[in-house]
């Protein structure tokens, strides 16, 4: 008789296989909504990162026109020639270094492999 009451407070096979699934189907659910707020984090760190580099790109650049602007005027003063001359001469010297670097910018961009070749 002891043999018997044991077998019967005993869960069954099923019951035990059941509490494996629901065990399993709440590890998973638990594990896509810490993926869900890793993402999350991670684009809104991507945010403030983007926002900070675009504030900076923005200030540098004005400090390079301003900088621009003073070597123009720079030129003006210490030699004779006009200043529309001037602003020509750093114009074109910012066109020449701008176009080689789009040169070089585009030889690099086309020897990337963006989308995967079949071998």
């Amino acid at each position: 008789m002891d043999n018997k009451s044991q077998h019967a407070s005993e869960p069954s096979i099923v019951a035990l296989l059941g509490g494996i699934i629901n065990d399993a189907k709440s590890l998973l659910a638990l594990g896509m909504a810490l993926g869900k707020l890793e993402v999350q984090d991670q684009l809104r760190k991507g945010k403030t990162a983007a926002i900070t580099l675009g504030i900076a790109i923005g200030i540098v650049a004005v400090g390079g026109l301003l900088l621009m602007h003073m070597l123009v005027q720079a030129l003006a003063a210490f030699t004779e020639i006009p200043l529309w001359g001037c602003f020509g001469i750093v114009g074109t010297a910012l066109v020449a270094i701008g176009g080689v670097l789009l040169a070089i910018g585009k030889t690099k961009a086309e020897e990337l492999d963006v989308v995967p070749q079949q071998r």
